[in-house]
């Protein structure tokens, strides 16, 4: 499960450092075939592949590449099936959503946080022979760590749920769902050298997750030249989506940006948000003016419904003084075919005199 061996002739030929920096951070020597991890974990080996699968490990033959760890692992997984509190079906899928994630993070410490640290080198010493003692002192702090923020982010989600008015909302909730995207990030492709695409692609997708975490949304995942995000109103979600745009078009190395954000039931599943409303803010993103934001009429109505934006300019100046300053102003957009969803009657969406 730890280790991506064809066979055991994979493992007698493997470097002997890489065996040793694997046996650190696993804190175990390989011990087990998967056969063997079954067993010894008291489930089938048709389970235990499953399993392994879903974690986003290659099947490894025979090979003895398996520790303690790995027969411990498949022992907590079927023991949560064993004692009903999940079903096999969602074991697997915990496996698959903690895998996926996981397998994300630590390619990206490898590839960035790690490569940073081993240069420059010490003298007389290669980067791989720097790389054991610095995983050496890092290990046990980035786990700690690891556990904070996933503790964190638990409780966040879980009062996020318990709040929800009933059942079906726990599954499909009201959202205010936004896309943005870079303008001409294919072109961008084959005019930037590689990294100094990465290094846009970064500060684009670092610059999206503060400025939405920072307002109260959250980012459900980056696509590179697009980032999307939800929120659990609408006023937190315009907020984001102008803030983008204000912050990115003061950044002379990044292209215009489009937003797109509808209002509606989306349905949650393994992190990600799927359905209409997320179709339609897609949609919307797409045909958005360059540096502008563009939202569909129910994220329009909930604007009004929580006093964000007026329902009409002629209320606003008919209101005058008399009501508190709104945040945000809506002008209503040509009606137009969306392919997919019908006609679509987009709302565009700014910031009012002295809004912020």
């Amino acid at each position: 499960m730890g280790a991506d061996y064809g066979d055991e002739a994979a493992e007698e030929g493997a470097d002997p450092l890489a065996l040793r920096l694997e046996a650190l951070i696993l804190g175990a020597e390989r011990r087990y075939t998967p056969f063997q991890a079954a067993r010894a974990a008291g489930v089938s080996m048709d389970l235990a592949a499953r399993f392994w699968r879903a974690m986003g490990f290659a099947d490894i033959g025979q090979a003895k590449a398996l520790t303690e760890a790995d027969v411990l692992a498949l022992r907590r997984l079927a023991g949560l099936v064993e004692a009903g509190l999940l079903s096999e079906p969602m074991a697997v899928q915990v496996a698959r959503s903690t895998g996926q994630t996981t397998a994300r993070l630590a390619d990206w410490q490898i590839d960035s946080f790690l490569e940073g640290l081993t240069e420059p080198q010490e003298p007389g010493m290669t980067r791989t022979e720097i790389t054991y003692p610095l995983v050496e002192l890092l290990l046990p702090e980035l786990e700690e760590f690891l556990i904070y923020v996933w503790r964190r982010q638990l409780a966040a989600a879980t009062g996020r749920v318990v709040q929800a008015q009933d059942d079906a909302e726990m599954v499909d909730r009201r959202l205010a769902v936004g896309f943005a995207d870079l303008v001409g990030f294919t072109r961008l492709t084959r005019r930037l050298e590689e990294e100094e695409l990465g290094e846009l692609v970064e500060a684009f997708e670092t610059t999206a997750a503060d400025l939405v975490a920072a307002h109260g949304g959250r980012l459900i995942k980056t696509l590179g030249d697009e980032v999307l995000f939800s929120a659990d109103d609408a006023g937190t979600a315009a907020e984001i989506g102008l803030r983008l745009i204000e912050t990115l078009s003061h950044d002379e190395t990044m292209p215009e940006l489009r937003v797109g954000i509808a209002f509606g039931t989306v349905t949650t599943r393994m992190g990600d948000v799927f359905g209409t409303t997320v179709n339609l803010a897609s949609r919307l993103t797409s045909i958005a003016p360059k540096d502008a934001v563009l939202v569909d009429g129910a994220f329009a109505e909930e604007l009004a419904r929580s006093g964000d934006a007026p329902k009409s300019e002629a209320q606003a100046a008919e209101e005058g003084a008399h009501q508190p300053p709104y945040r945000f102003a809506l002008q209503p957009m040509w009606q137009r075919p969306v392919r997919g969803l019908g006609v679509v009657e987009p709302w565009l969406l700014t910031r009012r005199e002295g809004g912020e």
